[in-house]
């Protein structure tokens, strides 16, 4: 009875110190399974903006930042100096903040440029319609622990690093508010960025002065050593750069040249900011209460954590700014007319070397999966033609008609199978 009774104290105190943003005494990689506990628990109910948890969270993260010292954003007390409060919504407002805390450079000619570094905290709440939950009739918490409190860890893993090697040029630790709304907290930022405004400190003078970004969102559950990393294409040098240092570390990256996709970086790119966007993919707890600590692949996520360290490293340290370059986000991704899904989520990330394209989740009730293709199978051909990637991928989709029955054939292990596919229209998108 005494043992268990000290045990119970002891992780009481445990979490007394998480939510204190104390440190509980291990390495980066205990750091940031606790983070992801915390943040991902049920006593933060999912982290929808603007309710008790969302509190909870930013009070856990801005005691981070504070402890580490960096530099607050804003003239005013203890955290809310950390807090670029903003509104948002039409028919319900709703406030909340971005946390945004600053490690000066220590290079006199290049530390009035600044790198941003980020994730988002927010998530789903209790979930429901409307919510973006993929279980949208199930009402529960929805603890976002790989999205994106995965992010959020690593981040403040890199803060601590960074702060004890310092950085030639600036750099902006950011976690934003109301991702999940439409990247309302990193649009808001850049609006902030582009206007006057005496109560700002610490920062560039105007959004100019912000010279790269590098975002993290779902990067805890990495598998075979892959990642992937979009915006290579946005400034001459990120591809080798994102290549060399995964050879470097012996990770696969699949590389995107466009930084658009359904995340923060993408309003950076629209201001004309060279990105990195750094993700391990998607699988079926996404958006759904079974996102949970237990399901992370916490060795992965010091691989990511390595590799980004390097990563912002090199970038803060060229000579020169990265230079922007515009490019057109993926033409099959982004403008195809999909009139059928097979109701699967494929590799985005390419990690397989099998030729074809990998199918990494198959959602039950879907046609692919009502046809018995499972999630691993590899796409090689789709009604009679090739798939050798995802633009292939893209292109035999928008080709074929609803209503119709057509053979897709995979790789199951060294299985080669053709399954009849009775194709419907999208109702989401899920292709």
């Amino acid at each position: 009875m005494l043992t268990l009774a000290l045990a119970a104290l002891v992780s009481q105190t445990q979490a007394q110190r998480l939510r204190d943003g104390g440190q509980v005494a291990g390495t980066g990689q205990d750091d940031m399974r606790q983070a992801v506990e915390y943040l991902a628990s049920q006593e933060l109910g999912g982290r929808y903006p603007g309710t008790a948890g969302d509190s909870l969270a930013s009070a856990f993260i801005t005691s981070k930042l504070r402890g580490l010292k960096l530099k607050p954003v804003v003239k005013a007390k203890k955290e809310k100096g950390f807090y670029h409060d903003f509104s948002y919504g039409k028919t319900e407002q709703r406030t909340t903040h971005n946390i945004l805390a600053v490690l000066p450079g220590n290079d006199k000619r290049l530390r009035n440029e600044y790198i941003v570094v980020g994730s988002h905290y927010d998530h789903l709440g209790m979930g429901g319609k409307g919510s973006g939950s993929r279980r949208p009739d199930t009402l529960g918490v929805h603890p976002g622990a790989d999205d994106n409190a995965s992010g959020d860890a690593v981040v403040l893993e890199l803060a601590k690093h960074f702060k004890k090697v310092g950085s030639p040029r600036s750099i902006i630790f950011a976690f934003f508010g109301a991702e999940e709304q439409g990247l309302v907290g990193s649009k808001k930022f850049i609006e902030w960025m582009k206007q006057e405004d005496g109560q700002r400190r610490n920062l560039p003078k105007d959004i100019k002065g912000v010279v790269a970004m590098v975002n993290l969102d779902m990067v805890g559950r990495m598998r075979g050593h892959a990642l992937s990393v979009s915006g290579t294409g946005t400034s001459s040098g990120f591809k080798a750069l994102a290549e060399e240092v995964a050879e470097a570390q012996n990770l696969h990256v699949s590389c995107v040249p466009d930084g658009y996709g359904p995340s923060d970086q993408a309003s950076f790119v629209a201001a004309e900011i060279p990105v990195l966007f750094l993700t391990t993919g998607g699988h079926t707890e996404y958006h759904t209460p079974a996102d949970v600590p237990s399901t992370l692949n916490y060795d992965g996520m010091q691989q990511t954590l390595d590799y980004t360290k390097e990563l912002v490293a090199r970038v803060a340290g060229m000579p020169a700014a990265p230079d922007y370059i515009n490019v057109p986000g993926s033409s099959t991704m982004k403008h195809a007319k999909f009139k059928v899904t097979l109701g699967l989520m494929p590799d985005v990330m390419g990690a397989s070397t099998i030729p074809g394209l990998r199918a990494d989740i198959v959602v039950a009730g879907k046609p692919a999966y009502n046809a018995g293709i499972r999630s691993g199978d590899v796409i090689q051909e789709i009604d009679g033609k090739p798939v050798n990637n995802m633009e292939e991928y893209m292109q035999r989709l928008s080709e074929l008609q609803p209503g119709t029955t057509i053979p897709v054939e995979v790789l199951r292990g060294e299985e080669k199978m053709t399954f009849q596919v009775e194709l419907t229209q999208p109702t989401q998108a899920l292709p």
